[in-house]
C-alpha cells in the first residue's frame, strides 16, 4: 500500500505552505518519513548491489482524505527493470509492461538495429570495402609510378633541348612523346576511375541499405517517443491536466529529455492528486555511492532537476501554496554595498551574500543597481563588474568605471595575473595534506594541498557543475587549513582557475575534498547562508603598474 499513516507519536507542526522543491530544508515529518524509506530499503537485499551505484528517493507528506497523516513514497526511474514496486508509488505511466504497446515497438526497433548490424557486419560489405581499398591503392601506386616516369622523361627531353639544337623532326617526336605520355595517363586514369567505380556502387548497395534502415528507425523512434510524450499526462492541484508534450512546448526545451516524468517528485504529487491526498510537504534523498561526476552524498536531501522536473512541476505545482525561493528571498534582502576602495579606474566593493553580481534569470537587483542607488555621483558611468562571485558567495569584487578599464583588467583574470583568496567554513574535518605544496601569495608561504578536477555544467541539471575528464575544463584549486573549530574545517582556498561552483564543487566532490562548504545548498546542505568569502586579491593595476593589494576578512 503507498500509503503510511504516521504513528500517533509522530507530533509536529504542520508547514503554512508546500515545499518550494528547487531549494530547501526537509521538514521533520519529512525526515521521518525518510527515515522509514531507508529503514525499508536497507532491508530489500535483492536490491543491494544495483542501489550501492545510487538512487534518488523521494517522500511526501500527505493528509487522506479521511484527515489521516501520513506519507508516499518514490524512487527515480526504475529498480530491478520495474517501475511498480511494493510500498512505492506506482509510475504516472508505466511504459514496461511486457507485453504493451511500447516494448512491442521498441522490440521492432531492436530488429531494425539487429538487421543494421548485420549488414554492417556481412562478409559481403567487408569484401567490397577491402575490393575498393585494394583498387585505390593499386591506382594511386600504378598512375604515381606512371607520373615519376614521365617527369623523368620530361627531364630528360629539357635535357636534349638545352645540349643541343634539334631538327624540326627531333622537336616534333619529343612533342609526339609528351603529347602520348599525357594521352596514356589520362587513359589509365579513366581505367582505375571505372574499377574504382564499380566498386563504390558494391559498397553503396549496402550502405544504402543501412541509410534506408536508419532512417526507418529514426521514424519509428520519433513516433513512439511522442506516443510515450503523450501517455505521461499530468494533473495539478486545480485538476487541470497536461502531458509532457504541452508541458515543455513553452519551456526553454520544446521537447521532454529522456526520462521526464520518472523521476520521484512527479509521480509523488501524480498519486496524491489522483486518489485525493493532500500535499503537505515533500523531500528527496539520495542512497547509495555517489556518481563519478556529480556531487550526491549517501543519505542527504537534494533538490528536484531542473532539466526534467522543473516544467513539470511548474505545472503541477499550480492551485497549491508553494513557498517563496529561498534564492529570491536571500536576494531580495540585500541592499547595502560597501567600497573597499575606489580611483579614477576602479571600485573594489564587499559583496554581501545573496545579491547578484551581474543581471541574472531571477527578479532581483544585481550588484552595479545597488551601488548606483547609494551613489548619484556615479550615475553618468558606464560601470562595468570586471569578474563575477556567485550570488551566494561573498566577498571582494571589482567594477570598472570604463570600457577601457574593464578590458585591461579583464585581460588580467582571464591570462590569470589576478592572485585570490577564499575563507570557508567546511562542514566536517578535513586531513592536512600528506605531502604539502608551498604557495606563495602576497609575498607570503603556504602549505597548501592541491585539487584539480576538471569541470562542465550538467546540462541536465542546471546551474549544477560536474566532473568529467571527457568534457570538462582544468580547474585547479590549491587549499590550506587554517583550523578547526566545533567540527568544522576553516580553510584558504587558492583558485588558479576560475570555473563555476569551482571551489564548491572541489570542497565537496567525493574526488576532492568530499566535504561540502557549509550552507551549499547545491552540493551539501542548506544554512543560513553559503560560508564562501573572497577575502584576498592581488594583482598589478593596469594604469599604475604598481601591485595592489585589497583584503577584507570574511565576518563568520
Amino acid at each position: 500500500m503507498p500509503f503510511h499513516p504516521f504513528e500517533p507519536s509522530v507530533k509536529a507542526h504542520l508547514p503554512l505552505r508546500f515545499t518550494f522543491p528547487f531549494a530547501y530544508s526537509p521538514h521533520r515529518l519529512c525526515v521521518v518519513a525518510a527515515n522509514k524509506v531507508q529503514a525499508y530499503v536497507a532491508l530489500q537485499r535483492q536490491w543491494k548491489e544495483e542501489l550501492q551505484m545510487g538512487k534518488m528517493f523521494g517522500v511526501l507528506v500527505v493528509k487522506a482524505p479521511n484527515g489521516t497523516l501520513g506519507f508516499l513514497a518514490a524512487f527515480s526511474g526504475q529498480i530491478a527493470g520495474s517501475a511498480t514496486h511494493d510500498f512505492f508509488v506506482p509510475p504516472v505511466f508505466d511504459y514496461l509492461q511486457p507485453d504493451g504497446y511500447f516494448k512491442k515497438h521498441e522490440a521492432d526497433i531492436s530488429v531494425v538495429n539487429e538487421r543494421i548490424a548485420d549488414i554492417e557486419n556481412a562478409d559481403e560489405r567487408r569484401l567490397a570495402f577491402g575490393r575498393l581499398a585494394d583498387l585505390v591503392s593499386c591506382a594511386e601506386a600504378e598512375i604515381g609510378a606512371f607520373k615519376l616516369q614521365t617527369s623523368a622523361d620530361k627531364r630528360q627531353r629539357d635535357a636534349l633541348r638545352k645540349e643541343s639544337v634539334l631538327s624540326a623532326e627531333q622537336e616534333a617526336e619529343l612533342i609526339r612523346q609528351s603529347q602520348f605520355q599525357k594521352a596514356e595517363l589520362k587513359r589509365l586514369k579513366a581505367k582505375w576511375n571505372e574499377k574504382i567505380h564499380e566498386a563504390k556502387l558494391a559498397v553503396a548497395f549496402f550502405d544504402d541499405q543501412i541509410n534506408q534502415l536508419k532512417k526507418q528507425r529514426e521514424v519509428m523512434s520519433f513516433l513512439l517517443q511522442n506516443w510515450l510524450f503523450k501517455k505521461f499526462v499530468f494533473l495539478n492541484a486545480r485538476g487541470e491536466k497536461a502531458d509532457l508534450l504541452q508541458i515543455f512546448e513553452s519551456s526553454t526545451q520544446p521537447l521532454p529529455p529522456s526520462g521526464a516524468g520518472e523521476c520521484c517528485a512527479p509521480k509523488l504529487l501524480q498519486y496524491a492528486y489522483v486518489n485525493g491526498y493532500t500535499p503537505i510537504c515533500m523531500a528527496e534523498f539520495w542512497w547509495g555511492n555517489s556518481p563519478k561526476q556529480e556531487v550526491r552524498r549517501h543519505g542527504e536531501y537534494y533538490p528536484a532537476c531542473k532539466s526534467k522536473c522543473e516544467p513539470i512541476l511548474r505545472f503541477m505545482l499550480q492551485g497549491l501554496s508553494v513557498d517563496d525561493s529561498p534564492v529570491l528571498a536571500r536576494a531580495v534582502a540585500q541592499s547595502r554595498v560597501e567600497v573597499v576602495y575606489e580611483d579614477d579606474w576602479y571600485i573594489v566593493v564587499d559583496k554581501p551574500a545573496g545579491m547578484l553580481s551581474v543581471p541574472g534569470k531571477i527578479d532581483a537587483s544585481s550588484l552595479v543597481e545597488h551601488l548606483l542607488k547609494q551613489r548619484d555621483d556615479l550615475t553618468s558611468l558606464n560601470l562595468m563588474v570586471v569578474h563575477r562571485l556567485d550570488m551566494d558567495t561573498s566577498g571582494l569584487l571589482v567594477i570598472a568605471k570604463s570600457l577601457d578599464a574593464f578590458k585591461k583588467l579583464q585581460c588580467l583574470f582571464e591570462t590569470r595575473q589576478v592572485h585570490k583568496r577564499y575563507t570557508a567554513l567546511l562542514s566536517g574535518r578535513i586531513p592536512y595534506p600528506v605531502q604539502p605544496l608551498i604557495y606563495e601569495f602576497n609575498g607570503q608561504p603556504h602549505p597548501v594541498g592541491r585539487v584539480s578536477l576538471p569541470l562542465c555544467p550538467d546540462v541536465t541539471d542546471r546551474p549544477r557543475q560536474m566532473v568529467s575528464y571527457d568534457y570538462g575544463k582544468e580547474a585547479v584549486t590549491f587549499y590550506e587549513i587554517v583550523g578547526y573549530e566545533e567540527g568544522y574545517t576553516r580553510v584558504s582556498f587558492f583558485p588558479q582557475t576560475g570555473r563555476t561552483h569551482q571551489l564548491r564543487v572541489h570542497a565537496a566532490h567525493s574526488s576532492g575534498l568530499n566535504t561540502p562548504i557549509v550552507g551549499d545548498d547545491l552540493y551539501g546542505k542548506p544554512a543560513s547562508r553559503l560560508f564562501l568569502h573572497a577575502a584576498e586579491l592581488v594583482f598589478v593595476h593596469p594604469f599604475t603598474q604598481k601591485t595592489v593589494v585589497f583584503c577584507k576578512e570574511a565576518d563568520f
